[in-house]
């Protein structure tokens, strides 16, 4: 099964950090994830740029809305994701909760959802097919 695993920073502890400190976190992070790689459990991820860079799209009276910034007003802001595979929820969190981002943040857990991702990968093979028949 396919879990995202989304992480949560305060972002000022990074900005608080000096580079030597920062790169040990990082690196400490990065060893964790060649563990899980290791395990066949790492399948993908993505580190996100500050809030600061974010913009919200809403639709609101008949019409879409920009916000810049993140839509959350919280200290803790998504910092990114990581793509991991467990064979349950339970294993996920057994997997996640050894992950070094946890003491610098929460992480949300959710199971992919399958359906909807199967049809997305169906609809990009039609597309790639279609693409090459041009």
């Amino acid at each position: 099964m396919k879990f995202i695993c989304l992480g949560y920073a305060d972002m000022s502890k990074f900005a608080a950090m000096d580079p030597a400190e920062l790169q040990a976190a990082m690196d400490e992070c990065f060893d964790y994830d060649d563990l899980l790689r290791k395990g066949g459990h790492f399948a993908g991820g993505e580190a996100l740029q500050e809030p600061s860079k974010a913009v919200t799209l809403r639709f609101r009276d008949g019409r879409v809305q920009l916000t810049d910034g993140p839509f959350a007003e919280t200290k803790e802001q998504l910092g990114g994701i990581l793509i991991l595979e467990a064979d349950s929820l339970e294993h996920a969190i057994e997997l996640m909760s050894k992950h070094p981002g946890v003491r610098t943040g929460p992480f949300e857990i959710r199971p992919a959802d399958e359906s909807i991702n199967g049809l997305i990968q169906a609809r990009e093979q039609r597309f790639a097919s279609n693409s090459t028949k041009k």
